[in-house]
């Protein structure tokens, strides 16, 4: 997808997660269906916590060009070229075990979850138009995928909302 397609997927998926939010109360918000795993608030702030530290972070890293960014030769891995060759994440669950840097914080309310989701959608409104300018060599690297450049992150961000549909979908029940 190009960056408009990108934005106009993301606008109906952060759609739908707002849809979604407004038929949860704050208990069902909260509800932990194990101590292993997350709530429904919990990736929500993941959602919005990835994209707005990592994932659109590292576009303005690629933007501003620090040295450690420039990488000309660098090439994804394996992993990232087939998820980008298919354009999504597999449908499969991931598990990292709990920790205080990786597990998101319950939300303090449906508000946070909200703003969150609206700030990430109005961040990549105003990128969309300027990753033309970001030079493709400017990488920065995903722990799993490899080095990224601006576009690439850039939809990564859309694959990554999508893909937690799977399990927005198995914590409803």
């Amino acid at each position: 997808m190009n960056p408009t397609e990108i934005m106009h997927s993301m606008q109906q998926v952060t759609d739908l997660y707002i849809q979604e939010l407004e038929a949860f109360d704050m208990d069902r918000l909260l509800q932990k269906p194990s101590e292993e795993e997350w709530s429904i608030g919990q990736m929500y702030q993941h959602l919005i916590q990835s994209a707005l530290y990592m994932q659109l972070a590292n576009i303005e890293a690629c933007r501003k060009g620090a040295p450690e960014v420039i990488q000309p030769d660098a090439q994804m891995s394996e992993d990232g070229q087939a998820i980008f060759a298919q354009g999504s994440l597999p449908p499969i669950r991931i598990h990292v075990p709990a920790s205080p840097q990786y597990t998101p914080k319950q939300p303090e309310n449906k508000e946070q979850l909200h703003d969150g989701l609206r700030t990430v959608l109005r961040l990549m409104q105003e990128l969309e138009p300027t990753l033309q300018d970001i030079p493709t060599h400017h990488k920065v690297a995903h722990p799993r995928f490899g080095p990224l450049n601006a576009q690439e992150w850039f939809a990564l961000v859309e694959m990554h909302y999508r893909h937690h549909l799977h399990q927005l979908n198995r914590l409803k029940g």
